[in-house]
């Protein structure tokens, strides 16, 4: 398993630190309860990092000596690349590992494969949790990626045995804005653990969490940048206090810290402004970051879950959130369209309109009993998407890229 800068012992929450790194834990989890032995290979990025860590019975971590060991922005690491494949290749070859297989996730991790399919002959799997395409389209000059990246996502799709896309959305873009073949192309969604994520009372949730016992509470978690829209959301409060007349608050869950620190999360100050600026500022609570084992609390906590990112991937927070037992109100984009049944389990919103979000979430508070049934219907249908059946498809398409050199014609992910 590749995975450059996004390490399975990461703390989730920070600027380079999400879903991607939920996903390589997850699945090498998963991986090696069923046997298989998994090495996760990342960059190492502290001194005391030791080379091979343990991670689980049949997983470790190998930290990779690319770059300075210390925290490197992503958009910064390509040209530490080739020196992360060398080490990697060296590992394999001193290691004694025989390794069947590798899956790249990101693309200069993808970059890395190509690598090593060229020197060793091993196929690949790729999954990209991100297109430069489309990330560059909404951010436009704010990219901070270099532009090669796109030549290099490129490669990696016409080298890669299998991509694996992760929405509906994610297929047609590797389709149609990288001309990638549809025949090796695996849709496979994320997932969720039930054991670490699940309902809890709304009032002893509230009361671990430290938050307010009574009164309408929404609930956005997730890294604190840009892209996420969690600006949106604050305006969107604005109009449900000030236009719609009902009292809320708003919790923020994320960041580089466990305390909320404007210094060490810009974003969080920047979010500040925009709250003072719509007469909120009282009303959202910024939490900073929190342990995975205590999400479920804050999930649970909450009314509504509310996710209006520019883009997404898949999304795996307004996923956890049904797990719990919440509906979600999230954009009309990426992975959160085809985990979220727009009228059933919540609301699919128009990204950065905070007008048509406040009335949804006014329409909700106003008939509580539908509300509840949406949050139930979030439960029963968050169980399609549990990381063992996530790891069913993914280890199908190992064994498919093993036995006959492709995968199936079929759908993968049932």
């Amino acid at each position: 398993m590749l995975s450059e800068h996004a390490s399975p012992l990461a703390a989730v929450g920070g600027v380079d630190a999400g879903g991607q790194n939920v996903y390589v834990a997850q699945l090498t989890r998963q991986l090696a309860r069923r046997g298989h032995a998994v090495d996760v290979f990342t960059r190492r990025c502290h001194p005391d990092e030791r080379e091979v860590v343990d991670f689980c019975e049949n997983g470790r971590v190998v930290h990779v000596p690319a770059g300075p060991a210390a925290f490197v922005r992503k958009e910064e690491l390509l040209r530490w690349m080739p020196g992360f494949a060398a080490f990697v290749e060296d590992f394999w070859r001193r290691g004694g590992r025989p390794y069947d297989i590798v899956h790249a996730n990101f693309w200069m991790s993808g970059l890395a494969a190509c690598r090593l399919k060229a020197a060793l002959g091993r196929p690949f799997v790729v999954t990209f949790h991100a297109l430069g395409r489309v990330r560059l389209f909404h951010q436009g000059a704010a990219d901070g990626f270099p532009r090669e990246r796109l030549r290099v996502e490129q490669r990696v799709i016409d080298e890669a045995d299998c991509v694996i896309a992760e929405c509906p959305q994610d297929e047609e873009d590797l389709t149609t804005l990288y001309r990638a073949d549809a025949r090796r192309i695996a849709q496979i969604p994320c997932g969720y653990d039930p054991e670490e994520m699940h309902p809890v009372a709304k009032r002893l949730a509230r009361r671990i969490a430290g938050l307010p016992e009574n009164g309408r509470l929404l609930l956005q978690l997730g890294r604190l940048v840009p892209r996420k829209g969690v600006d949106n959301v604050i305006r969107a409060l604005g109009r449900l206090v000030h236009d719609h007349r009902l009292d809320a608050r708003l919790a923020i869950v994320g960041g580089a810290s466990e305390a909320p620190d404007d210094q060490a999360t810009p974003e969080i100050e920047r979010l500040r402004c925009v709250a003072k600026r719509e007469r909120v500022e009282s009303r959202v609570l910024f939490l900073g970051r929190k342990a995975r084992e205590r999400l479920k609390y804050y999930y649970s906590a909450a009314d509504v879950f509310v996710s209006t990112p520019w883009y997404e991937p898949f999304g795996m927070t307004p996923l956890e959130a049904m797990a719990c037992g919440r509906p979600v109100v999230g954009s009309d984009v990426g992975g959160i369209k085809s985990t979220v049944a727009d009228g059933r389990t919540g609301h699919l919103v128009p990204v950065d309109d905070p007008r048509a979000l406040a009335a949804v979430l006014a329409r909700l508070y106003r008939h509580p009993l539908r509300l509840r049934s949406l949050g139930r219907r979030s439960l029963r249908r968050a169980a399609r998407f549990t990381w063992t059946r996530v790891t069913d498809a993914v280890e199908k398409v190992y064994e498919e890229i093993l036995s006959h050199g492709k995968i199936p014609t079929s759908r993968i992910y049932r």
